[in-house]
């Protein structure tokens, strides 16, 4: 067991952010909590290729960045669910209100249906700054890579804390304090980077903002207690090794 000191206070506006996230998601309206968070997540990530599935049944659109974007967004929503049967993570288990289950979807996941609605509707019709061959190529091993990335560094802290509790800073957290963090930002950036329209990118601002940012800033003064946590900040990067 690794030797405690005193953690940092975690900053004022993160802590608030939290409390407005947490009462969003989990607590709105009150009464009973018949749901686990966990469920109205993976409801999102498998029906996801079965939602592409159907728009493109419905407009019409059988053209080649309808069908990348059903095989990017869709996979990865499969591959949420294997990893989320294989080492679940235990913040999504928190049982939730009706209304703060039903406010997680409205709120954060249903809008990253409409990035698919958007380009298979034909509602955006992107004019990509590359050969759209060369784009598809950008966004597939962005969306790739950012798989990876997420599911190692999961894999790393599930499997690693079954077996001892405390800092994490080797494997996939060696240089980067977040990897987690970077990989689903990549994932959805190359969502947003195939739709070329204005509205993934506030989405995912208010995402990245408001939920990733508070999140690591959170964890950031949780991991501040380990006596490690002082050599491995100055070594380490928050997300993007040599940038940030």
């Amino acid at each position: 067991m690794s030797e405690s000191v005193s953690p940092s206070a975690p900053p004022a506006w993160a802590v608030a952010m939290r409390r407005f996230t947490t009462y969003l998601s989990q607590d709105f309206l009150g009464g009973p909590r018949p749901w686990k968070l966990a469920w109205v997540v993976n409801f999102q990530k498998a029906g996801t290729f079965f939602f592409l599935g159907a728009l493109i049944a419905c407009y019409h659109n059988t053209s080649t960045a309808a069908w990348i974007y059903l095989a990017m967004h869709g996979s990865y929503g499969l591959v949420w669910i294997i990893k989320d049967l294989t080492f679940p993570d235990p913040s999504w288990q928190v049982k939730v209100t009706i209304g703060g289950g039903i406010n997680s979807f409205l709120s954060v996941l249903g809008w990253y249906w409409v990035f698919g609605w958007l380009l298979i509707s034909g509602t955006a019709r992107p004019d990509y700054p590359l050969p759209d061959a060369a784009w598809f190529c950008l966004c597939i091993s962005l969306c790739i890579l950012g798989c990876a990335i997420m599911i190692a560094a999961d894999a790393q802290k599930y499997f690693t804390l079954r077996l001892r509790r405390g800092l994490i800073d080797d494997g996939m957290f060696r240089y980067v304090r977040h990897p987690n963090y970077l990989g689903e930002i990549m994932i959805y950036g190359s969502f947003a980077l195939m739709v070329w329209h204005w509205l993934p990118a506030l989405v995912l601002a208010w995402v990245w903002l408001g939920l990733f940012a508070v999140n690591m800033a959170m964890k950031e003064a949780s991991m501040s207690r380990y006596p490690q946590w002082a050599a491995y900040k100055k070594r380490s990067w928050w997300l993007v090794p040599g940038v940030f």
